[in-house]
């Protein structure tokens, strides 16, 4: 799918709608090298602050052997049809344990692509092509030290590699949601509650969750087992089972939060 900024303010997907706009972005709009050839970017002095109320984030296949040693990865069914995966952050609404409230460092040591791609977005315009957001409530919009967006209408080395990270991480999610859909069909997806029990005597039941069924994997016919092998998509499940075990880090990291 084809990059694009929009030129010219086209009211058909110059802002995003308020009422279904993605977690994180509060005021998104389409990249335009007239309206923001002087806007530059700097690092937020608040950090990851701005996921601190992000419980969990969408995450892409290709991540899930480096997210799998520090996030549990679910999948969560969104509507009747689509199931995605998701690393969890939090045992509450609204709290991500991994960033630090105090100064907002991400406590973590992967950070989700899903929230390294802050404050950019892409989303479809109506002529199927990628149009490129900036969410304009950012802390780091016009900060001193920030980098430019556009050198003489073009964008700048900084916006190309933004760019970049937008276009890659779109394809992937495209090939995730293959991935989930293939799981689905093969029915191999199971639901899970996770109970947990903090020794100070608070406890958190995490609902609606669905993993693989490990039994129902190893009942598979051969045939099928050997195409999951092929397709990459064996050794993503595992790393998924894998980091289940990081529910007990969340448990941690809660314990240590009043």
């Amino acid at each position: 799918m084809k990059r694009k900024l929009n030129k010219k303010n086209n009211r058909s997907f110059s802002t995003m709608e308020p009422t279904n706009l993605p977690l994180f972005y509060k005021k998104p709009v389409a990249l335009n090298s007239e309206n923001h050839s002087a806007v530059t970017i700097a690092k937020s002095t608040n950090g990851f602050t701005f996921a601190a109320g992000a419980h969990n984030v969408i995450i892409a296949g290709i991540e899930f052997y480096e997210a799998c040693r520090e996030y549990p990865i679910v999948f969560t069914a969104q509507g009747a049809d689509k199931i995605i995966p998701v690393a969890l952050l939090g045992v509450e609404a609204q709290e991500n344990l991994f960033v630090d409230s105090s100064n907002g460092v991400w406590l973590g040591n992967y950070i989700p692509a899903y929230v390294r791609r802050y404050p950019f977005i892409n989303s479809e315009g109506e002529d199927q092509k990628s149009v490129v957001f900036i969410d304009e409530e950012y802390d780091g919009i016009n900060k001193d030290g920030g980098q430019s967006l556009f050198e003489n209408g073009e964008p700048t080395e900084y916006l190309k590699q933004a760019m970049a990270l937008l276009e890659d991480y779109y394809g992937q999610m495209k090939s995730t949601e293959a991935l989930s859909q293939h799981l689905k069909q093969l029915d191999l997806f199971k639901s899970m509650d996770a109970n947990i029990q903090l020794t100070d005597g608070r406890s958190f039941n995490l609902k609606g969750l669905l993993v693989v069924d490990e039994e129902k994997l190893q009942r598979l016919e051969k045939n099928l087992v050997d195409e999951l092998f092929r397709t990459g998509i064996l050794g993503l499940v595992y790393a998924h089972l894998i980091s289940l075990k990081n529910i007990s880090r969340l448990m941690e990291l809660k314990a240590a939060r009043q």
